[in-house]
């Protein structure tokens, strides 16, 4: 059982250098700390993501770190030239020194698809042409690829990534079907939700795996091959009482950012939005939301993980207008805490 980070790098009350200062302290903490890999979104023109071009965030977060994975979760394809994105994860896995992970989507917001003059009905087709064009360039001397959106020929790859035959390609989703369809390509899973959905997915990614039969592209350090995983806000403090007080405010400024977007265009968001609820008790009640003290959390853990049949849990301990110094406390108690009690379960 491993434990990652993920990082939305939402908007707080900090000016934006301060933030990302402090989000670096957080993730060489994390490193220290043990855990296997920091993921980071990408978002447009909305405050639930402040880094929107993740490799310039990721360089940094590479040079600041030596041995936890890193990479976006995910890149929105249907935003790139595949030719430009090839090279920028070449440059990023040897910055990293082989420690990149590639997560690849199409976007689920039609405002910030429509902001990149993309047409959010040929989304899912412009993704999984330029997910082809982005294999067969990271494993080939020249890229050649005639899909319907992008055409290359014979394009020299100078630049190549350092793990072979490339990265981890890490593919997440929130929808049952499109989870089985992943788990045919072979793909590294994340999900999210409450527990009954998140089951859901990962049941069905379970059974398009073993219909596949083998992951893809190289071994990973996951039984299996892949990971299987699912993202938590966790927030541990001394008592269920500080913790909570911690927690609410934090979930109230991240979901008004979550659905800033829906609720401006007076639209409903996607299936994934419309389950986020609202309060912090409902989410706690869910099971999306893990908040309490060191005991509580560890053996909400333990259900989650054996219940879901996961072998990854991404935490985010760091959110909304939470205090750097409380996201760093939450962090040190799950080290010192729950760590020692959760990594061999699974």
């Amino acid at each position: 059982m491993k434990f990652g980070i993920f990082d939305h790098v939402d908007r707080s009350d900090l000016v934006l250098s301060d933030l990302l200062d402090k989000r670096l302290e957080y993730v060489k903490a994390v490193e220290a700390a043990g855990f296997y890999s920091y993921h980071v979104a990408e978002h447009h023109a909305t405050p639930l993501n402040l880094v929107p071009v993740p490799g310039v965030y990721l360089g940094a977060v590479a040079n600041a770190t030596s041995t936890i994975r890193l990479g976006p979760l995910v890149y929105l394809l249907p935003l790139y030239s595949p030719l430009r994105l090839i090279e920028e994860i070449s440059i990023l896995d040897h910055l990293s020194h082989g420690r990149l992970d590639v997560g690849v989507g199409r976007g689920v917001s039609p405002f910030e698809l429509n902001f990149h003059k993309v047409d959010p009905a040929s989304s899912v087709e412009i993704f999984l042409d330029a997910l082809e064009a982005v294999k067969y360039g990271l494993t080939h001397d020249f890229l050649d690829h005639d899909g319907k959106h992008f055409q290359y020929k014979d394009v020299p790859m100078e630049l190549r990534p350092l793990q072979d035959p490339h990265p981890p390609i890490w593919y997440p989703s929130s929808n049952p079907e499109v989870a089985k369809i992943i788990g045919q390509g072979g793909y590294n899973f994340v999900t999210l939700g409450s527990l009954e959905a998140g089951k859901a997915c990962i049941d069905n990614y379970k059974a398009g795996l073993a219909e596949r039969g083998s992951p893809l592209g190289p071994a990973t350090d996951f039984p299996g091959g892949t990971a299987i995983g699912i993202n938590r806000h966790i927030v541990v403090a001394d008592t269920k009482e500080d913790a909570m007080k911690i927690a609410s405010p934090a979930y109230d400024r991240w979901h008004a950012s979550l659905v800033k977007l829906w609720v401006e265009n007076k639209v409903d968001g996607p299936a994934f939005a419309r389950g986020v609820v609202s309060d912090i008790q409902k989410a706690i009640d869910a099971g999306t939301d893990i908040v309490g003290d060191p005991e509580f959390v560890a053996t909400e853990i333990e259900r989650q993980v054996k219940e879901l049949g996961i072998n990854l849990m991404n935490c985010q301990f760091y959110f909304g207008n939470m205090a750097h110094e409380d996201a760093m406390r939450s962090l040190e108690l799950f080290r010192t805490e729950i760590m020692p009690k959760v990594s061999a379960i699974g």
